[in-house]
């Protein structure tokens, strides 16, 4: 990997990553690399700029945060085709980042220029509002990515609301919810709000769509795995105070107003992480991040060699 450009990101507001940025700013700069910095949050959103005022490709994005800093930068970035290693400074969980531990910058530059690292392609979603039926392909809004998942349910200020969604995959009608809402995920996304509301866990290396019902009022109504070329279209329906929304991971993306529906299907290009980890292993992960705890009773297993 070429390090001529990069981009370097730190969660806004945490000290920490703040300091770690300017660390790495430092010795890329040393090694006569040219970076942009900024900060990314709720009210920073640095990438337009960035990646319109470049006149040369970007080689890498160093992530500086939490498993929302990293959502960000996919968002942004897989178009781009720019890839991301992000580094758990200042976040929570950190399903997507590596540890702090593993990124010792005195090292981590040459083993980037000299590849010895890998790149896990994650799949990603895209949807847009449309009017009325399926027939109708022409988007009345913007078009929205998530690495994680796209949720449709309501909000209100003053009121608890349950929502009527209607659901169509490829065309065919396969329920009508109510409830909370649904939630339409990746495999990466199947470790995050999917598992809160027991969906599946989906191991990234596929690709799939999990859809999972949020709180049904119906016993029958049970999360559904479906082909990555299926289109999720759904249905607000019984709306009256035009409070349902299409979130993008976490992120408020648009409103939908009656008649309208909204397609959901997997992006044209995919999430790029960097692993530096030379033993990663998911199963770890989910086991550390997750606290599974097994048997209550633990036995050696004297037949692993």
């Amino acid at each position: 990997m070429q390090l001529k450009q990069v981009i370097i990101i730190h969660k806004a507001g945490d000290l920490m990553s703040k300091r770690w940025a300017e660390k790495c700013v430092q010795a890329l700069e040393h090694r006569g690399c040219r970076v942009l910095l900024g900060p990314s949050g709720p009210k920073d959103n640095p990438y337009p700029v960035f990646l319109a005022s470049v006149t040369q490709p970007i080689d890498l994005a160093i992530v500086l945060g939490g498993d929302g800093t990293a959502l960000s930068a996919a968002r942004n970035l897989a178009a781009d085709r720019i890839p991301i290693l992000a580094v758990n400074v200042g976040g929570h969980l950190g399903f997507l980042t590596e540890s702090p531990d593993d990124f010792d910058s005195d090292t981590v530059w040459d083993r980037l220029a000299e590849d010895r690292f890998a790149v896990q392609r994650r799949m990603m979603l895209q949807a847009a509002v449309h009017e009325g039926n399926r027939t109708n392909l022409e988007a009345v809004s913007d078009r929205y990515l998530a690495l994680n998942e796209m949720c449709i349910k309501p909000a209100s200020a003053d009121r608890m609301i349950t929502s009527i969604l209607e659901m169509e995959i490829d065309g065919a009608v396969v329920d009508q919810y109510q409830g909370d809402g649904l939630i339409v995920a990746t495999p990466t996304g199947s470790t995050c709000y999917t598992v809160a509301a027991n969906g599946p866990i989906i191991h990234p290396g596929m690709e799939a769509i999990a859809i999972t019902p949020i709180c049904p009022l119906s016993l029958s109504s049970r999360p559904i795995v479906i082909p990555p070329g299926s289109v999720v279209s759904i249905w607000a329906l019984a709306d009256p105070d035009l409070s349902t929304k299409l979130w993008m991971d976490g992120v408020l993306a648009t409103s939908m107003w009656p008649g309208q529906r909204v397609d959901i299907r997997m992006a044209e290009y995919d999430a790029q992480f960097i692993i530096l980890r030379e033993d990663y292993s998911y199963y770890q992960t989910l086991r550390e991040k997750l606290q599974w705890a097994g048997a209550r009773i633990q036995y050696g297993n004297h037949f692993r060699n």
